[in-house]
C-alpha cells in the first residue's frame, strides 16, 4: 500500500470485509493469517483450480485462475474458473464450506463479475459458488441489491485503508466462533474491556 492507500484492493479481501470488517483489518492492514485445519484443507482442495489452464467442454470453454481487475473500482483478483457457454460468461468461485451460511462469498463473486464486465464490455447476469462440502454449485444472481452491496463493501474497504485503523469486533458470536482469526482478534475480551472502559468513564463523569 502507498501513503494514499492501496492502488487495487484484492477481491478476496472484500470477502473478508463482507464477513467482518475487523477480519479485513487483520488480514489486509496487518497481514495476519492463522492456518488451522480448516484453512489448510481449503488450500489443498483449491489446488484443483490453481495454476491456470484452459479446458474445452460441451458448447463452451473453461479458463482457470484468470486474473481480473477494475480500474474504475480499484479492485483486482483471481477468478477461480471462468466458464463460457452459449456466449455467456460466468465466474465460478470454489469454497471449502457449506453453501448458504453467509453471503460474503456472493460479494466476492459479484466483484469478479464487475471486473469482467469492465474488461470485456459484456453484461454478466449470474455466476456460481461451488462448495466442496456440498459437492454442488449454487447459482448467484448479480441483481441490483447484490451489486449495490458489493459497491458499498468496496467503498468501506477503501475507507478503512485510508484511515488505517482496525475496526471494532462485530456483535455476531456465530461468525466469531467460526473465524480462524478469533484467537488473535479476541472479540469477547475486547468487547468486555470496552464495556469496562465505558463504565469507568461514566463513573468518572458522575463524580
Amino acid at each position: 500500500m502507498s501513503d494514499q492507500g492501496p492502488e487495487y484492493i484484492p477481491i478476496s479481501m472484500l470477502n473478508a470485509l463482507a464477513y467482518c470488517p475487523r477480519r479485513f483489518g487483520y488480514e489486509y492492514l496487518q497481514a495476519e493469517m492463522v492456518i488451522n485445519a480448516a484453512v489448510a484443507e481449503g488450500k489443498i482442495l483449491h489446488a484443483s483450480v490453481d495454476g491456470g489452464g484452459r479446458t474445452w467442454i460441451d458448447a463452451g470453454v473453461q479458463e482457470r485462475s484468470l486474473y481480473v481487475w477494475s480500474t474504475r473500482l480499484g479492485i483486482a483478483g483471481i477468478v477461480d474458473l471462468l466458464e463460457e457457454r452459449d456466449g455467456q460468461l460466468r465466474p465460478i468461485e470454489y469454497k471449502r464450506g457449506k453453501l448458504g451460511k453467509w453471503r460474503n462469498d456472493h460479494v466476492q463473486l459479484c466483484a469478479q463479475a464487475l471486473c469482467l464486465e469492465e474488461m470485456f464490455d459484456r453484461r454478466i447476469d449470474d455466476g456460481y459458488v461451488f462448495s466442496w462440502a456440498n459437492r454442488r454449485r449454487e447459482t448467484v444472481l448479480f441483481d441490483a441489491e447484490l451489486r449495490t452491496w458489493t459497491a458499498q463493501v468496496i467503498a468501506t474497504a477503501q475507507r478503512i485503508c485510508a484511515e488505517g485503523i482496525l475496526p471494532p469486533p462485530i456483535e455476531q458470536k456465530a461468525k466469531c466462533r467460526d473465524c480462524s482469526l478469533e484467537p488473535i482478534c479476541l472479540p469477547a475480551e475486547v468487547r468486555q474491556l470496552a464495556a469496562l472502559g465505558g463504565a469507568a468513564a461514566a463513573e468518572s463523569h458522575d463524580r
